[in-house]
């Protein structure tokens, strides 16, 4: 009990480490160590003659964890997390319905015995969810699956249904003693249909939250499997990750003025889609890399907004030696970093601290907003809809009201991208045809890295 209670320590520690980035990877640290005594306090709970089959159980995970996190790239890293959350769900459903297979083993008086079903049915039921759910995200965003919402006709009613017949299920379940085996079965097979149509009704810019979400949905799952097996420490741990997750999925939802319950109702209150693709209109201008070379030397303040295309691109790097070139020049370089920049939470702050960026200059968005007005140049690196003054300034835009990094406002602005196609949400950026702003086009390394020779 000890060790589970230092370990408990060390994963809240661990959080409180990772909401800055400048102590982040302490908090890794503190999150690895908490673990490696969770595993080394659970082993020591179990009979020595079932060593062997969890030595050779750990070996097989460990590896295949070292291969793919030495595998995997940054872009790569929302649908990894998908795919480890399901991992979760699907371990919860197996623990549940292995607790329930073994409740027969036990003499419990009735009142626990109650308590112990309803937590072996919502542990299935949370597990089977995430499970599913996890899937699609992962399929989405790897692009197996396509990024556009199910639309099922009535799926609300749909949805509505699953949890009525699922709590109706229950109660047969538990007031029966939980000899309805069949009742247990039925509901396993509604909850993965339902985690499945929930995340599919889901539209693909909606990923972010989604993978939030699940990562929420995960820590319950891990939770209910720890009042099953009676753990205290994964009760604990459960609970960090569930309500964690939760609260950065609301903050996610406002960054992208989208409604919690909508999203997490698999798009209530929408129509599911993303706005249809608009033509674009009117003249824009184009640099070159020199130009641009040329512009930011003759310049004193300097932002630079990242997004998905610098990721996708491999293009930190270079922009992170542009950035020590700046400064070598005494001009004044920050980062602006939106709340979804990317695919995942903290994604740009990840790529950028991997280039050793100066913690120091990487603001967020609330923080920078109000000094665009007095920025002599802004570089867009790859971002679109994070950046659209229509979300400000056109009440009929599809994301009218969503909180933008307002780079409009600078003096110069110029924007790095492959061609002047919409961004993610389908929305035509009117930036692009500012008078204060430039395209550059093509590959955003390439771009950087001729930036940088000009320089």
């Amino acid at each position: 009990m000890a060790a589970y209670i230092v370990a408990a320590l060390f994963f809240i520690i661990s959080l409180v480490g990772l909401s800055k980035q400048e102590t982040a990877r302490y908090g890794n640290l503190f999150g690895m160590i908490g673990m490696g005594l969770a595993l080394v306090a659970s082993i020591g709970s179990v009979q020595p003659n079932g060593w062997v089959y969890i030595f050779v159980a750990m070996a097989i995970g460990s590896g295949i964890g070292a291969f793919f996190a030495r595998k995997v790239e940054m872009t790569q890293m929302p649908e990894l997390v998908a795919i480890l959350h399901s991992f979760v769900g699907l371990a919860a459903v197996l623990v549940g319905l292995n607790s329930y297979a073994d409740s027969g083993q036990h003499v419990l008086d009735p009142a626990m015995h109650t308590v112990h079903l309803v937590e072996v049915f919502l542990g299935v039921f949370i597990g089977a969810v995430t499970f599913t759910g996890s899937v699609v995200a992962f399929g989405k965003l790897r692009g197996l699956l396509s990024s556009k919402p199910l639309m099922l006709p009535h799926r609300h009613k749909l949805n509505l249904a699953a949890l009525v017949v699922s709590f109706v299920l229950m109660l047969v379940f538990v007031l029966g003693g939980g000899e309805s085996q069949f009742a247990l079965g039925l509901m396993t097979c509604i909850a993965l249909a339902f985690g499945w149509h929930l995340v599919a009704s889901i539209g693909g810019a909606d990923m972010p939250v989604v993978i939030s979400m699940l990562n929420s949905y995960s820590g319950w799952a891990a939770a209910a499997a720890g009042f099953m097996l009676d753990n205290d420490l994964l009760i604990v741990t459960g609970a960090l990750v569930g309500s964690s997750g939760a609260i950065l999925s609301y903050i996610m939802c406002k960054g992208m003025n989208r409604s919690f319950i909508a999203v997490i109702a698999g798009g209530f209150g929408t129509d599911g889609t993303s706005a249809a693709k608009e033509e674009e209109t009117g003249e824009y201008r184009e640099m070159t890399p020199e130009d641009v070379a040329e512009l930011l030397k003759n310049s004193s303040s300097v932002i630079i907004t990242p997004g998905y295309g610098m990721a996708v691109a491999h293009a930190q790097h270079p922009v992170a030696e542009i950035t020590a070139e700046l400064r070598k020049r005494g001009i004044n370089v920050r980062f602006g970093i939106h709340p979804v920049a990317g695919r995942l939470p903290g994604h740009m702050n990840v790529l950028l601290a991997e280039a050793r960026v100066p913690y120091d200059i990487v603001l967020e968005m609330d923080e920078i907003n109000e000094d665009f007005a007095d920025t002599d140049t802004v570089l867009v690196i790859g971002a679109n809809d994070t950046v659209n003054p229509a979300a400000a300034e056109d009440p009929s835009s599809p994301i009218a009201g969503m909180p933008v990094l307002e780079v409009w406002k600078a003096q110069n602005v110029v924007v790095f991208k492959r061609s002047m196609n919409a961004g993610y949400a389908g929305v035509a950026n009117p930036l692009f045809f500012r008078e204060n702003a430039s395209m550059c086009f093509g590959d955003a390394r390439a771009t950087m890295e001729n930036i940088l020779k000009a320089l």
